[in-house]
């Protein structure tokens, strides 16, 4: 190692001994173990890199293997001047892999990193001792993970976006006890409450406290029962006494909230001011530059241009910046004024290459972007819990699109985000007058119907490329309905007509992605009877909405997971003996999937459910007669492709086709027309499992 190397090194060293204690331990046996004169044993070097030691203009230094392309590929350590160090796993220059980050505070993070954040499984120990062991998305702890904090608390349970989220238990250094469901970090949903001297409160949470039914025991047996807010008005209840005389009978509710709940005040932990991600590397050009991704398919040709560098630099600056994280800001109004919706007004933002004082630099041509009612849209996120920070990271996030086909009838290209959660979709002009015209009626509908089943929106936009050409690109942000962990065996897309209506690939080439069509549908799904009944409400709604619109052509799509595994053979189950084949179905029914395994049901989400083999008669019946055979599956669907008004082309089309075929076969019908052959379809092809 290099004089000048050893030098700085033993200047950090000793500027950490100024540091607390306990960070100064942890930190110093950090710097000895970087101290060596050669590189560590368990560091492999590959045959694309060499060992080296850099020290930049800046004072960061590098110790590691080192790729021929000028950064750094496999073991190394990163140390900035700040204190900040990073020892462990590099791939083509960025933090990926495992790996040990710590803060000059003494705070360590220990576990799995992608492009630089802290991602996968992971344990963070903070400066006072406190520690986070599970899982982490994106720097947030993400999943199922365990927390033990300073003063003695435990949460063990769900996370999301850094909170306690989810379904967890959370253990007070004082012996009380929490068991049950939470949200944005707070006890929300169903829930018990056991206090060290063995009373308990089983009911109603609302942020943090009791809110709704619930019962208050006492340890001798008594309770009081009955409706609870921290609002005397709102609050009713009964008191039931024990066999014997005792003292409760005079205790006022209110205490609750007074009392029993002062002392079960929940830990936030401590805050990561500077996160990996944050940090800036500097190569040997002494300029900040990443290298280039490899197989990105997200780079398309427009011109030459590239439509992902676009994208991703435009959105990034049009979009909301990120939150730190911390506690939720307050929900706004979700009332708009007509005002909002007036697409007329042109409001162009210049990107030029170079970089403007609102812009940033790009290496595409010069190019302009149009946010189309952007308040709609944001409030649409909202309206949908889309967190913006994780919205910006999903779209404008350093990882790339991918593509999913090649165009198709329509002429649109689809990508999916990284995180498979958002879809985008390029638009011909028509459909971008279609969803001007019926936004103001679509955020009334999904501001009214929680639970419908129409395609969700996040966002509409145009890009205008400069030059003679002058070339615009619309494309709209959509959510991912097929977005789950949970593997996807089958997928239709149905739309309850017979024409045209069976996949054209031979059986050998139909795999788990392919999607299939109305006359290839073998199952009935059947659904537990409320669930049924909701479906039926919410697809007559949905329907009306549509058909009030003037649209058609709109289809269910419906992906099927079924119990069994990919590789074959399940639990009590069915199999599945190939990618194109048709599961084989179980008459076993006491054997149901657990639906704690996904995210929360809701319509139309991870529902877990049965499908019933049928068996068509002729090659044109449209639903086929049911068998008796039934497999546990968990369903995905929604209504897709809402896009399409009943204009002069599709009337032409209708005229066509009916001199040639059945007119009721067809999918090119008027939308009042459309709209009942679709429902009368659905509330066949799903029925209820009484």
């Amino acid at each position: 190692m290099s004089k000048a190397v050893v030098g700085v090194l033993k200047a950090a060293e000793a500027s950490i001994k100024k540091s607390p204690s306990s960070a100064r331990k942890r930190a110093v046996s950090l710097f000895k173990t970087m101290s060596v004169a050669h590189v560590d044993d368990e560091v492999i070097i590959d045959e694309e890199g060499s060992h080296t030691e850099k020290i930049f203009s800046n004072g960061d230094i590098y110790i590691g293997q080192w790729a021929t392309d000028n950064y750094p590929h496999g073991n190394g350590k990163y140390l900035w001047p700040d204190g900040c160090m990073y020892n462990g796993e590099w791939c083509r220059g960025r933090i990926v892999g495992k790996g040990r980050f710590s803060w000059p505070s003494g705070a360590t993070y220990e576990g799995q990193f992608k492009n630089s954040y802290m991602d996968g499984e992971g344990t963070f120990t903070g400066s006072l001792m406190d520690s986070y062991k599970g899982s982490w998305v994106m720097n947030r702890k993400q999943g199922k993970g365990t927390m033990s904090y300073a003063n003695g608390d435990r949460y063990e349970g769900e996370w999301k976006r850094g909170f306690n989220d989810g379904q967890g238990k959370y253990h007070w250094n004082n012996g009380h006890q929490y068991i049950g469901q939470w949200k944005n970090g707070k006890m929300n949903g169903n829930g018990t409450m056991i206090w060290a001297n063995g009373n308990r409160y089983d009911g109603c949470w609302e942020e943090g406290l009791p809110k709704g039914n619930g019962t208050f025991h006492w340890q001798d047996g008594s309770f009081y029962t009955g409706v609870w807010s921290q609002d005397q008005k709102e609050q009713s209840g009964k008191f039931y006494p024990a066999n014997s005389i005792n003292p409760h009978e005079d205790w006022d509710p209110s205490q609750l909230f007074s009392v029993d709940m002062g002392d079960c005040l929940v830990c936030e932990g401590e805050n990561i001011s500077d996160f990996p991600s944050d940090k800036v590397f500097l190569w040997s050009s002494g300029d900040e530059k990443p290298p280039p991704r490899k197989n990105s398919s997200s780079r398309m040709s427009v011109d030459g241009s590239s439509r992902s560098v676009i994208f991703r630099k435009s959105l990034k600056t049009t979009l909301q910046p990120a939150k730190r994280q911390g506690r939720p800001a307050p929900t706004k109004s979700l009332k708009l004024k007509p005002t909002a919706f007036d697409t007329r007004q042109k409001l162009w933002t210049k990107f030029p290459p170079e970089g403007s004082k609102n812009t940033p630099p790009h290496q595409s041509c010069e190019f302009k972007w149009k946010d189309y009612c952007p308040l709609v849209f944001r409030t649409l996120r909202k309206l949908f819990n889309v967190d913006p920070a994780d919205y910006m990271i999903s779209i404008c996030g350093n990882d790339a699109l991918r593509e999913l086909s090649s165009p198709g009838k329509s002429g649109s290209f689809f990508y999916l985000t990284h995180d498979d959660k958002y879809m985008i979709k390029t638009m011909k002009k028509s459909e971008v007058k279609v969803l001007k015209r019926m936004l103001p009626a679509y955020y009334d509908h999904v501001k009214s119907f929680e639970n419908t089943l129409v395609t969700k929106f996040f966002g509409l936009h145009c890009v205008k490329l400069s030059g003679p050409i002058q070339k615009k690109v619309r494309f709209v942000i959509m959510g991912n309905l097929l977005c789950t962990e949970v593997p996807i065996h089958k997928r239709y897309d149905l739309k309850g007509s017979s024409h045209g209506r069976i996949t054209d690939k031979p059986e050998t080439e139909i795999d788990a992605n392919t999607t299939l069509k109305d006359l290839d549908l073998k199952f009935i799904f059947r659904l537990r009877k409320d669930w049924f009944e909701e479906f039926c409400s919410q697809v007559n709604k949905d329907c009306d909405f549509l058909e009030q619109e003037r649209i058609m052509d709109y289809s269910l799509l419906v992906g099927i997971s079924f119990k069994e595994s990919n590789r074959g053979a399940v639990e009590g189950g069915a199999e599945l003996d190939g990618p194109g084949t048709t599961p084989k179905l179980s008459t076993d029914t006491s054997v149901v999937l657990n639906p704690a395994r996904w995210a929360p049901v809701r319509l139309g989400i991870n529902m877990p459910s049965r499908v019933e083999l049928t068996v068509r008669s002729n090659e044109t019946q449209l639903i086929g007669e049911p068998t008796g055979e039934f497999s546990d599956v968990v369903l995905f669907f929604g209504i897709i492709d809402i896009l399409q008004d009943y204009d002069i082309s599709k009337k032409l089309e209708h005229a066509y086709k009916s001199f040639q075929y059945d007119a009721t076969s067809i999918s090119a019908v008027d939308p009042k027309v459309y709209s009942k052959r679709f429902k009368d379809f659905m509330f066949r092809v799903f029925a209820d499992d009484s």
